[in-house]
């Protein structure tokens, strides 16, 4: 969820809360086409929207995450101030673009991909989602893979523009495939996916989790405050059981290449033993208390965004039929 990346609201609390109303089920009365391409398209513009409010918080922190320099909110504020001033306001979304090229896809087939994985587990409605919580939780750990496995290529890419003047996205690529291998595009991965294991199931799960109470109890679907907050508190305990790992997948994405073509560091255990050398535990959590902000803002709004958006695709969808 990375991420960062979030999951949001679901086909199944859409019939329930309507039934709560009265109303007629609207996911009965939309083909399953119709209600892919409207998760795609709303999945896609939350994800969209949520990555551009925190870029400038991200940059900050992928600097912090891929260097010995030690963190502080105020050593962070001061990066963030002197890449303004030196570059322009503009530097502080440096590396969006790619950011934009990757959240994009990752966001429609996270989402498409969970829905997906919940009725092959037999977890797609919130009775089944409380008998089977073990499952409900696999099924977000593998929408993250395969959501990070479709798009590693642009992770990477945001990573290393994040810390390093390209002039584009595409030449980011030419460069590195040219110097480094087409293989480097993957630097990283094993950790990545170790890391979205934990973040997308934790995520997913307590998120889904508030919902289906909220539903139960309230007899509709929460707002867009409630959503965000639920989202944000989703996205907290995400990020705290996957930091470690996304601190090694942050190292071994940007670690430059030696001249005798190694890497310094060169595998998952090398890279934790690297960290742990250098900076003992605490570097395992660099930069954390920054995701703990940052990171429930994100979630938050791409959890209500996402609510806002496919709601009223999907409204627009019944009438044009």
């Amino acid at each position: 969820m990375a991420v960062g990346e979030a999951r949001v609201p679901l086909l199944h609390d859409d019939r329930h809360a309507h039934h709560a109303k009265g109303d007629p089920p609207r996911s009965r009365q939309l083909s399953g086409s119709a209600l892919v391409i409207t998760s795609l398209v709303a999945g896609a513009s939350a994800g969209a929207i949520a990555k551009t409010v925190i870029a400038p918080l991200d940059r900050a922190k992928i600097n912090f995450q891929t260097s010995d320099t030690p963190y502080s909110w105020r050593a962070a504020v001061r990066f963030l101030s002197r890449s303004a001033q030196s570059e322009g306001w503009t530097a502080l979304w440096r590396g969006n673009s790619a950011t934009m090229a990757r959240i994009v896809p990752y966001a429609a087939i996270q989402f498409t991909a969970h829905e997906q994985w919940k009725k092959l587990l037999a977890v797609d409605t919130p009775q089944s989602a409380q008998e089977a919580p073990l499952r409900l939780l696999v099924a977000g750990s593998l929408a993250g893979v395969t959501s990070q496995s479709a798009t590693y290529p642009l992770d990477l890419a945001r990573a290393r523009m994040a810390v390093a003047d390209y002039r584009s996205l595409r030449a980011m690529f030419k460069r590195v495939i040219r110097e480094e291998g087409f293989i480097t595009l993957y630097r990283g991965y094993p950790a990545t996916v170790m890391g979205v294991i934990p973040y997308a199931g934790v995520s997913f799960f307590t998120y889904d989790s508030l919902r289906h109470w909220y539903i139960e109890y309230a007899g509709a679907s929460p707002s867009g405050v409630v959503s965000v907050a639920f989202g944000g508190a989703a996205g907290a305990l995400a990020q705290s059981a996957s930091y470690p790992l996304d601190i090694v997948r942050r190292r071994m994405q940007t670690a430059p290449r030696r001249a005798d073509r190694s890497y310094p560091c060169p595998t998952v255990p090398a890279t934790l033993a690297a960290v742990y050398r250098a900076e003992g535990w605490r570097g395992f959590f660099k930069g954390l208390s920054m995701n703990w902000i940052k990171g429930p803002i994100a979630v938050g709004i791409s959890f209500a965004s996402y609510d806002t958006i496919k709601s009223t695709l999907r409204d627009v969808a019944l009438t044009l039929n």
